[in-house]
């Protein structure tokens, strides 16, 4: 039986499906503030860590979600050594962690109550929409700063995103259907879009 090709498969997982790429200045921002933005980012892997173990906490009956999430736990935290691992390496120090606005705009769009299967498709393709904005901006941390050991590091974790990200929309596909999920994607990424636009541009931040 030959492999499924869903709506949200990419064969150029650049933007997958972002509707808004990022502004190309953000890099050069990003550069300018190197301290700042590995900072940000190893708290952006320590809260992907933390929703990927409440997802399992509140939903510890749904065998799928649990096996494919449980690896990602150990992943994340991995990447959180790796971030620090590269502060070090420039005898910088991990700074205090700092407001997440792009996140929560994010959750200002998620369902609240209503019914449980709608929460819970919410909370995976946020969590998925995150991991795909993640994966754009570390490739472009990855093909265009000037220091070529983070370019290096930056390419790799640009891979696990992505990976993570078809992790969640596997998931929602699991336990809902095709035309429902679709639907709320793009409804989803029209609204990342407009905070896209809206959000200040800044160099300290991943999103």
């Amino acid at each position: 039986m030959g492999k499924k090709n869903y709506f949200w498969q990419q064969k150029n997982y650049v933007l997958l499906g972002l509707q808004l790429p990022t502004d190309p200045r953000w890099v050069s921002l990003a550069e300018m503030s190197i301290a700042d933005i590995l900072t940000d980012h190893a708290y952006c892997e320590l809260k992907a860590a933390t929703t990927c173990i409440s997802l399992i906490q509140l939903n510890p009956e749904k065998t799928f979600l649990v096996e494919k999430i449980a690896p990602v736990v150990n992943e994340e935290w991995e990447h959180f050594r790796m971030v620090l691992e590269e502060l070090k390496k420039r005898n910088l120090n991990l700074g205090y962690q700092r407001k997440d606005e792009y996140a929560n705009l994010l959750q200002g769009f998620a369902t609240k109550g209503g019914k449980s299967e709608e929460r819970f498709t919410d909370k995976l393709l946020m969590s998925a929409l995150i991991e795909a904005r993640s994966c754009e901006r570390f490739r472009l941390l990855s093909t265009e700063l000037s220091d070529e050991s983070l370019k290096v590091f930056y390419h790799k974790l640009m891979k696990a995103e992505a990976m993570h990200y078809k992790m969640f929309m596997d998931i929602a596909i699991y336990y809902s259907k095709q035309e429902t999920i679709k639907k709320r994607w793009f409804e989803w990424l029209e609204f990342e879009k407009e905070i896209m636009k809206k959000l200040e541009l800044r160099g300290d931040r991943i999103h």
